[in-house]
């Protein structure tokens, strides 16, 4: 059991993906810099209840481990960062001593895949997630290099579950299987279902596109 600064967002990260993130809260700025200065990770966690900016929110369970990969100092201490998903953990306890959220917590388990049949479910994740891409380009004009997609079947996998315009309850759900081959058959029914629903956003009759849910950020 280790000791790990937490940052609750309403996002959630997977392992091996990026997250940026702009620092301007006064107990972020010292959560950050001691990060940096003892080079040790945070760990962002959905939000269950409050807000991410200003006062106090209660996270969910499971998190995922973020290695600090890039700081652009601003003024004011405020900072730029772009961090790096590593480990998925499980909060045992809270402590409320510092003026960031510090959770006591495990790191879980990953039984990687193994099925003979992952690289077929593998190309049919990268099949899907072109089409899906196509489809959220069509829809709010969002642009993708395709020809980049991981040809490793987990890689692609979490690429899937970061892309995916689905509510973050649905990606903190994939976050906490345990097992590669249910993650990565999981993704590929989850990103079939959001085709799914864009396209019939996209449909002549159905009602106009509202601006926002569908903006990669």
């Amino acid at each position: 059991m280790i000791d790990l600064p937490l940052f609750p967002l309403n996002t959630v990260l997977f392992p091996n993906m990026p997250i940026t993130l702009h620092i301007f809260e006064e107990r972020y700025k010292q959560m950050i810099n001691t990060c940096i200065t003892e080079n040790e990770p945070f760990g962002v966690v959905l939000i269950q209840n409050g807000e991410e900016a200003g006062g106090s929110a209660k996270p969910r369970k499971i998190g995922c481990t973020a290695n600090i990969a890039q700081v652009q100092p601003l003024s004011e201490g405020r900072m730029n960062l772009v961090g790096l998903g590593e480990d998925r953990f499980e909060i045992i306890s809270l402590s409320y001593d510092k003026p960031y959220l510090v959770g006591s917590v495990e790191i879980l388990p990953f039984v990687p895949p193994t099925g003979s049949k992952i690289v077929q479910i593998g190309q049919r994740l990268n099949g899907v997630l072109s089409e899906y891409l196509e489809v959220l380009a069509n829809f709010g004009e969002v642009q993708f290099n395709v020809d980049k997609l991981p040809e490793d079947p987990l890689e692609l996998a979490y690429l899937s579950a970061t892309i995916l315009q689905a509510p973050n309850e649905d990606k903190q759900t994939l976050l906490e299987i345990d097992n590669g081959d249910q993650f990565i058959r999981q993704v590929y029914h989850t990103t079939r279902k959001e085709i799914a629903i864009l396209k019939a956003m996209l449909a002549p009759n159905s009602a106009p596109a509202q601006e926002g849910p569908f903006s990669l950020n």
